[in-house]
């Protein structure tokens, strides 16, 4: 509780600066909100965020809060309360709980604040809730995360997938795209039918894993299961979770980096983020593929002030791109751009 009211506290304040700034200078004040405020991936979306800001020179306020640590999106939801009372310019988020954001959001549209999301979207019977989702197409991470897996185990093999959060769109929708290549047959809905002998795939029990965004917890887990299962064949995250910790991740990997070198085990990562190239360098990990977080960021604030001066709202959705790092083409496959 005390947390939340530090939380919501610094939200408050940072809105009345904004609001002294606002009337002063006409600027717009547009609040950029991950999921939480601990991961190195939101890290590049606040940069880009504040580059825009920098380039259109005292027109908006790139306005970054979110919880510290990812829970169950509870807290986030209650944020974006906050911001909608409290009457900011505009919203870009990326929702941890898409069922809750799309509640909280709902007061949005009335008090005239446009409303983006970004990374992670809410469930398509909300889709009205925001204007438009500007980030990943995150079946195709999927897609991509599988197919790196097939090139190294052609004939199939028991596989384990972490995500995120069981209500984390953006992890469901990856999962489903992992589960629907290496089955070879598409799934109705996120997150895709569960491997079991499909195309030679099975999933092992105890998984997916789910780490909520708890980077130790997400170690733990790998650690854990690849201990379990000595003959696993593939280990897939939907995020960089594990990678986060870069130390105690290499304290696991390196355990299996014969195995990794010798393709006995897949280990392919979502998210391609400095540290993590520097470990697919080092060769404690199969393969990447990665977001343009920075992008995001970048552009949700350029977007937001399009719409409040009257232009249209972008593409719905709008892709940001993709990046995909094996062994090979490490040394060149980080893009730029959408």
């Amino acid at each position: 509780m005390l947390k939340y009211m530090l939380s919501t506290a610094l939200v408050a304040v940072g809105l009345a600066a904004s609001a002294g700034g606002a009337g002063a200078a006409d600027k717009y004040t547009f609040a950029l909100v991950p999921k939480n405020t601990n991961n190195p991936f939101y890290d590049q979306a606040l940069a880009g965020c504040k580059k825009a800001e920098k380039e259109l020179a005292g027109q908006v306020e790139c306005l970054y809060v979110g919880p510290g640590e990812h829970g169950g999106g509870d807290e986030q939801a209650q944020m974006i309360q906050d911001l909608i009372t409290k009457g900011v310019d505009g919203i870009a988020v990326s929702p941890a709980n898409a069922p809750a954001m799309a509640a909280a959001l709902q007061g949005a549209a009335g008090a005239k604040i446009p409303v983006l999301t970004w990374d992670s979207d809410l469930l398509p019977e909300a889709a009205g809730e925001r204007l438009a989702y500007v980030g990943t197409h995150n079946y195709e991470i999927g897609v991509n995360l599988a197919k790196i897996v097939m090139k190294i185990k052609p004939k199939g093999g028991k596989i384990c997938i972490q995500s995120g959060g069981a209500a984390a769109a953006n992890h469901n929708e990856r999962m489903q795209g992992i589960r629907d290549t290496l089955a070879g047959k598409a799934s109705t809905t996120p997150p895709g039918d569960r491997l079991a002998g499909q195309n030679g795939w099975t999933e092992v029990d105890g998984c997916p894993l789910y780490t909520d965004d708890d980077f130790p917890k997400s170690v733990q887990q790998m650690e854990d299961i690849l201990g379990k299962y000595s003959d696993l064949d593939a280990f897939v995250p939907t995020g960089g979770f594990p990678e986060f910790l870069p130390d105690a991740y290499r304290n696991v990997a390196s355990k299996y980096k014969d195995r990794i070198a010798s393709g006995s085990l897949a280990l392919v990562v979502a998210d391609t983020l400095p540290v993590q190239i520097d470990l697919l360098k080092e060769g404690l990990a199969s393969g990447n593929v990665g977001q343009r977080p920075f992008e995001m960021g970048y552009k949700a604030m350029y977007f937001l002030k399009d719409i409040k001066d009257g232009k249209p709202a972008p593409k719905d959705p709008t892709y940001t791109g993709l990046d995909v790092c094996t062994p090979e083409n490490v040394a060149t496959c980080i893009g730029g751009g959408s």
